[in-house]
This record gives structure tokens, sequence and C-alpha cells, in this order.
């Protein structure tokens, strides 16, 4: 079979000409159309992939904005408590008796007349 087609001549009348310019251009723009899918698809891979990278980083980034929110909270939340204590101790501060208290316990004021015996905490060590 392969013979066949050797022996096989070509005309090279105008029609034939004419055909295989045909050919040639069909060819070319069939290798121009893949040639642009191909960049198209090149074009949209890298923009997709800018897309993807650019969301993992904001998740990213999302992640530790929320850990960071986390923690202030929990911070908050220590800090009104201790705004509590205070301004129970201011309110207790501005109370004369409370004052007094704490100095005759700390200071070891006295009262006139009033004797004021340390005892140590300890147990003793015999």
């Amino acid at each position: 079979m392969s013979s066949n087609k050797e022996s096989v001549a070509k005309l090279n009348s105008n029609y034939t000409q004419q055909y295989d310019v045909y050919i040639q251009r069909q060819k070319r723009k069939k290798q121009r159309l893949v040639r642009r899918l191909v960049l198209f698809s090149i074009v949209v891979a890298i923009v997709i992939g800018g897309i993807a990278a650019y969301h993992v980083k904001q998740r990213t980034v999302y992640a530790e904005k929320l850990d960071q929110y986390e923690e202030l909270e929990k911070e908050l939340s220590v800090l009104e408590k201790k705004e509590v204590n205070l301004k129970e101790e201011i309110s207790l501060l501005n109370d004369e008796d409370y004052v007094l208290e704490i100095a005759r316990t700390n200071y070891f004021f006295s009262k006139e007349g009033e004797l004021i015996f340390k005892i140590p905490e300890e147990d003793p060590s015999y």
C-alpha cells in the first residue's frame, strides 16, 4: 500500500496550488488558535494562582487576628475585674475606720494606751 502512494503523481494545476495554500492557511490559523488558547490558559492559571495565594494569606492573617482578639478579650476581662476590685478598694479607703484598721494591722499604729505585741506566724522549731 505504501508503494501506491509514492507512485501517485501530484498535479500542478492552479486549483491544487490554491488548495495547498488554503490548507497551509488553515494550519496556521489552527496553530495561532492553539497558541492563543495556551496563552489564555496560562494567564488564567496565573490569575487563579494569585487569587488563591492571596486568599490563603488573608486566612492566615485572619486566624492571627482572631487569636490576638481572643487574647485581648481575656486581658480585658482580667482588667475589668481588677478595675472593680480597685474601685471597691477606693470606696473602702474613703472610709476612715477602714484606713485606721489598715494602719493598725500593717504599720503597728495603736490607740492611746494600747500595747502591740507581734506574734510570729511560724511554728516554733522545737
